[in-house]
């Protein structure tokens, strides 16, 4: 009777991964999604402790609950304290957290497996705790990239045949150990350990413009590993729970790698970008126009049609409800504001929809980069908050950039494009940007929060 409650438990839990998810995909439902996925794992957690063994100690359980205790609080306090800049790292450091699980789930279930010689089941353990290391490594060091705490870049020589050398050693292990011809579980111990080397070679020499990419790539892994781990156990909700982020992960990095013109192999093997600390360096005696914060509210305040491209220096300078209140006023005055989202604007995919969101911009002003291409040319000014990378007129000009081919917005078609930047300083892929130097552009300097506050006030005195 407990084993049939436990599998409806399950189902229900399975409904609620998949609604959630289904409601994920617009913001408008986004949260209740999160949380009818969140109740979905939270019934199934609780299913389990009440149904799934009866014979368990009440010393195990109190330190399961103790356990979960612990992690629910750090999670709170993580999610509520971190800025709006910090997501990307956040959402690493957390799918690594999964991965982690997954390794140590496979650390603990081998032995027993290793010493039955069941080939399958032992495929099993060992592709959680392998895919589970590689993801948790991984995103160790795309946190420390993300979070500024690995500036310098490392890039062995070598580095693809080093890296490819690491990932076949571990797949030697794992088919001798499932062969049997290995039975030492010190050699699965090593084998995690090299895994656990291939997640941080993996990841360490991978540009800063490419995280977007990788973090969808770790997520899909981590996805994996969960899947594996619940085929081990024969747990449905695991398997359910696993397959679904495996595979919104993998798909999610297709999407990333299509909108940056790159193949997956060239993301892994050939990263550009190394974090945007390159200075403008090759713009030689080419000279930018400014612009005053009056002559922009006066072009804006005189427009039809505005369109405002957000980037990463929008999130660091906390500025999304400044944006919102400047969209407002121009669209009370009669302006048409629309958002021109590309997709791998800021550090995660989605990092723009997401900061937007928080300072309620309706989402039918969200325009993605295919469909607000074409309204470029009939837009009186575009607003450029921080972007850089995704504006560069060089990914069509430039054979010779690394961001050739990359689609771009393309912004140079309006009549007017304002560039908003602390400084000239290159973008996250470490490039002098041609956007900045071309006739119809105007560069206006200075922090986005205060720039957009000064025109606000500017605006409103125009009233």
């Amino acid at each position: 009777m407990q084993h049939h409650i436990l599998e409806l438990i399950y189902l229900i839990g399975s409904l609620g991964f998949v609604i959630g998810l289904k409601m994920l995909s617009h913001p408008e439902t986004a949260r209740k999604g999160n949380l009818v996925a969140a109740s979905g794992m939270g019934l199934s957690i609780v299913g389990t402790l009440l149904f799934y063994r009866e014979d368990v100690p009440a010393m195990i359980y109190g330190l399961i609950l103790l356990a979960m205790a612990i992690g629910t609080i750090a999670g709170w306090i993580a999610a509520k304290k971190v800025q709006m800049t910090a997501m990307p790292q956040m959402v690493s450091i957390f799918n690594g957290m999964g991965g982690a699980c997954a390794m140590l789930i496979g650390l603990i279930e081998f032995d027993k497996y290793l010493v039955s010689g069941e080939a399958l089941a032992l495929l099993t353990v060992l592709g959680s705790m392998v895919i589970g290391s590689v993801s948790f490594a991984g995103s160790v060091i795309a946190w420390a990239k993300l979070n500024g705490n690995m500036k310098k870049e490392i890039r062995l020589p070598k580095y693809n045949i080093l890296n490819t050398a690491v990932m076949i050693i571990v797949v030697l292990l794992v088919g001798l150990i499932v062969s049997g011809q290995l039975n030492d579980p010190m050699i699965v111990y090593i084998t995690c350990g090299v895994a656990l080397l291939y997640g941080i070679m993996l990841v360490i020499p991978i540009g800063g413009a490419d995280m977007p990419v990788v973090i969808s790539l770790l997520n899909s892994f981590t996805g994996m590993a969960a899947a594996f781990a619940g085929f081990m156990y024969s747990n449905k909700i695991m398997l359910t729970g696993g397959i679904l982020v495996g595979s919104a992960g993998t798909i999610l990095t297709v999407v990333m790698c299509k909108a940056m013109n790159r193949s997956l192999t060239s993301v892994i093997f050939g990263a550009f970008g190394g974090g945007g600390a390159a200075s403008a360096a090759g713009a030689g005696d080419k000279s930018v126009r400014d612009i005053s914060i009056s002559d922009t509210a006066v072009l804006l305040n005189y427009s039809k049609k505005v369109v405002i491209v957000p980037g990463y220096g929008l999130a660091v300078a906390q500025a999304q409800h400044v944006i919102h209140e400047l969209e407002t006023i121009l669209q009370d005055r009669g302006v048409d504001v629309k958002y021109a989202i590309h997709p791998v604007a800021g550090r995660m995919p989605g990092h723009m929809n997401v900061l937007l969101a928080e300072s309620n911009v309706d989402y039918e002003k969200l325009v993605e980069m295919e469909h607000i291409n074409p309204e470029f040319a009939t837009t009186d000014v575009v607003l450029v908050i921080g972007a850089n990378d995704v504006v560069n007129p060089a990914a069509k000009t430039d054979p010779g950039s690394p961001i050739y081919g990359m689609p771009i917005l393309d912004v140079e078609a309006a009549h007017n494009v304002i560039v908003n930047k602390r400084s000239m300083s290159a973008g996250y892929a470490g490039i002098d940007n041609d956007l900045f130097y071309k006739p119809k552009t105007s560069m206006l300097f200075g922090n986005a929060k205060q720039v957009l506050t000064d025109l606000v006030n500017e605006l409103k005195s125009m009233n």
